[in-house]
Order: structure tokens, then sequence, then C-alpha cells
């Protein structure tokens, strides 16, 4: 994966569902999210006149890394799921795929990256980083419906 393209990939679509300039998070060895103003920080080497993209890869080099790829929300009764991303959609889901991933709050999907490395995971933030609580958790790799379209949607847009 080429990070620095997938990146700006990303970050290019993003604004339906968040700010471009907040879109990165920082996440701990412990899953638990660290800041997303990157324009904020000032370590890493990180110089001024340093674009976006140029900052997040500073600060992979020390950080994991979540990319939100789109946002989703679960409508309970309904079984149903809908996706915001550069393209939105609504699945209906089976109840057991419906119990694996819903957790009744709006939730942002995407990509963790591993600090120093180009190994991902895919899974879910909360949509900011307020909680003591917020956290990254890694999607189960369940066949159906849900996992399917988030993958779909996440090749999409890492560029190799």
């Amino acid at each position: 994966m080429n990070i620095y393209e997938t990146i700006k990939n990303i970050r290019a679509t993003c604004d339906n569902y968040v700010d471009p300039n907040l879109l990165a998070f920082i996440i701990d060895d412990d899953n638990h999210m660290g800041k997303n103003n990157i324009f904020e920080i000032n370590d890493y080497n990180i110089k001024d006149s340093d674009t976006y993209e140029e900052r997040l890869m500073k600060i992979h080099k020390s950080e994991n890394i979540f990319l939100p790829c789109g946002m989703v929300t679960f409508i309970p009764i309904l079984n149903e799921c809908d996706i915001f991303s550069t393209t939105d959609y609504s699945l209906q889901l089976t109840q057991e795929e419906f119990d694996e991933y819903s957790d009744g709050e709006e939730k942002l999907f995407g990509i963790l990256i591993k600090k120093e490395s180009n190994e991902y995971q895919i899974g879910k933030t909360d949509v900011c980083n307020c909680s003591v609580n917020a956290s990254f958790k890694e999607f189960k790799k369940v066949e159906g419906e849900f996992y399917k379209k988030i993958k779909e949607i996440i090749d999409s847009k890492i560029i190799y």
C-alpha cells in the first residue's frame, strides 16, 4: 500500500462524513484514540510548511494512524445499517450481522495503519476522541453483506 497516496485519496473525498483537516486520528497501542487535529501537532519533526500528508507520514513513523473511509449508523428493529462514504448505502442485515457490528452509536469506519508499516486493520472508531473510552475496534471478518460492503469501500480507497 502506498500510504501517502492513500491518505491523499481518502482526504480528497472525505468531506461527506468528516472534515478533511480532521481526517486522521492517532491511535495508541491500546487502541485508544488520541489527537486528530494534525495541524496542531508540532512534534515528530513537523515543520509549519509540511502538507497534511507529509505531517501524517512523519507521525506514522511513531504512531498508529486511523483513516476513516466513512460513517455507519445502525437502525434497531429494522436491522438496517446506513453507510455514508463517497457513496451512501442502506443495507438490510441478518440478526447475526446486526448483533455483531452494531453498538447503538454512529461510528467512523476505516483502516488503522500500524506505525512504521503498511499493515492495516479494518475497523471502527468513535466519531470524536472526546470520551475517555473513545477507541478503535477491529471488525471481525464475518461472511455477510456488511463486511463485504465495508471491505469493498476500503479497497476502492487504498492506493497500491
